[in-house]
């Protein structure tokens, strides 16, 4: 028994590519019907009107800009809710892309390295799953994934060997953020006054500069040390409600 088939839509704006992506789906993706192809924003939306695909695989640049692709899958998702997109992109660098059109709703990216497009892929957005990658996109997910990771561990190793309590953290965080000792003991929930800042201050020097010979360490030290031993994550610098 034959299969229903899907109906895809595919957005590419070099010849050649449209091309062969058109041959990967004939030989290795039997069970898509490619409806149409369009070249420019403007090719695109009309197809869509005339018959709506089940898929559409969009390139990201399109006639040089890098945005445009972003706006497309925006408004796909807005107008058509229940059409998949499947990015299919050579922009192999421009890692904010990538963030900005899974915001925009796309079902998952391919790299236009490795091993392309596959049959695999391309069924698991028809399947509903998403955040397909391919491989090459992968492993710089895996590798930003292993570095936040260690990252946090080791966090977690400092504020244990250096047996930081929460008001440690509080106190260096809002230094990092330019309070003085002042505007710190007025914060809601810090049971300190300045005189006790000040005793906190000097014994997380002592902590923090083990191996200081009678050197004085100012606030900016301090809160650059605890930054550099990952006590505080730069990352997540914000103020508590005062």
């Amino acid at each position: 028994m034959d299969t229903m088939k899907y109906k895809v839509i595919i957005v590419e704006d070099v010849k050649l590519e449209l091309k062969g992506t058109e041959e990967i789906f004939r030989h290795e993706i039997p069970d898509a019907e490619v409806i149409g192809t369009a070249m420019t924003e403007q090719e695109f939306w009309p197809l869509m009107e005339k018959e709506l695909p089940d898929l559409v695989l969009l390139d990201l640049g399109l006639g040089g800009s890098t945005t445009i692709g972003v706006d497309i899958c925006r408004n796909i998702f807005r107008k058509y809710p229940g059409v998949h997109v499947l990015i299919f992109t050579g922009e192999i660098l421009n890692e904010k892309l990538w963030v900005d059109v899974l915001d925009a709703g796309a079902d998952g990216i391919i790299l236009k390295t490795g091993e392309l497009l596959t049959k695999t892929d391309v069924q698991a957005v028809m399947d509903g799953k998403k955040l397909v990658f391919n491989y090459p996109i992968l492993e710089k997910i895996v590798e930003r994934f292993r570095r936040s990771v260690l990252n946090e561990a080791k966090r977690q190793e400092a504020i244990i060997s250096y047996d930081i309590d929460e008001y440690d953290e509080r106190f260096l965080r809002h230094l990092a953020l330019g309070y003085t000792k002042e505007m710190i003991a007025n914060l809601k929930g810090m049971p300190f006054g300045v005189k006790s800042l000040e005793k906190r201050q000097n014994d997380l020097v002592g902590r923090l500069f083990p191996h200081n010979e009678g050197g004085s360490v100012n606030a900016t030290r301090l809160v650059v040390r605890a930054l550099e031993l990952r006590i505080l994550d730069i990352d997540n610098l914000e103020a508590d409600e005062e």
